[in-house]
């Protein structure tokens, strides 16, 4: 039996080359259709992967998706623009693929539609989250102390204060993930803060 790229890959209409060097205008400008197609699909894989911390507990009062829905929530309730709530709804996304990293992953998929500052709460609220267990796992509680210097450092301590670490609550009633989808779609809808920004913005156009 014959088999080909074809067979392998699908039919559909594919760039010519075999090294990225020998690519030509074409082959860039289908890839690049293809790229954009593909990135419209982003909000809905991220809250798919968001679905799978449902029911997972970890010893935790509640759920790590009602945590971070929780999370969501109170910032939202709180007045909170968009950009941060959704922030704050993805800021454990990475447990499950980031289990010793977490934060970082939740800040690198979060980091081409955020401020800086957004960014770096997410990327750093663990070693500030940590101001309230660290010491009873035998860690640094005052971790969060080497960052002092940062002009992010409050409003870091703030996101943790009063919402990550508050929201351990089972009878504190959280909105519905429905309810932030439409958030996450629209601060996903276009990058701010990435080398693919331009590709965006022309395919937008």
């Amino acid at each position: 039996m014959d088999v080909t790229a074809d067979t392998l890959h699908g039919a559909a209409e594919r760039a010519k080359f075999r090294e990225m060097k020998e690519g030509t205008q074409e082959d860039w400008a289908l890839i690049g259709g293809e790229y954009m197609a593909f990135a419209q699909g982003l909000p809905d894989r991220v809250l798919a992967h968001l679905k799978l911390l449902e029911g997972d507990f970890g010893g935790f009062p509640i759920c790590r998706l009602e945590h971070s829905l929780q999370t969501a929530t109170r910032a939202h309730r709180d007045g909170r623009d968009e950009a941060y709530v959704v922030m704050a709804l993805l800021h454990d996304i990475g447990d499950t693929l980031g289990t010793f990293n977490h934060p970082e992953v939740a800040a690198s998929i979060i980091k081409p539609f955020v401020s800086e500052e957004v960014h770096w709460i997410c990327q750093n609220h663990g070693h500030f989250q940590g101001y309230y267990y660290f010491h009873y796992l035998g860690m640094d509680q005052h971790s969060r102390e080497q960052f002092r210097d940062n002009p992010f450092f409050d409003a870091c301590a703030e996101f943790c204060e009063e919402y990550d670490q508050a929201a351990f609550d089972p009878a504190y009633e959280s909105e519905r993930l429905e309810f932030f989808e439409p958030m996450v779609r629209r601060v996903m809808a276009r990058p701010i803060n990435s080398i693919y920004a331009k590709v965006a913005e022309a395919k937008a156009a």
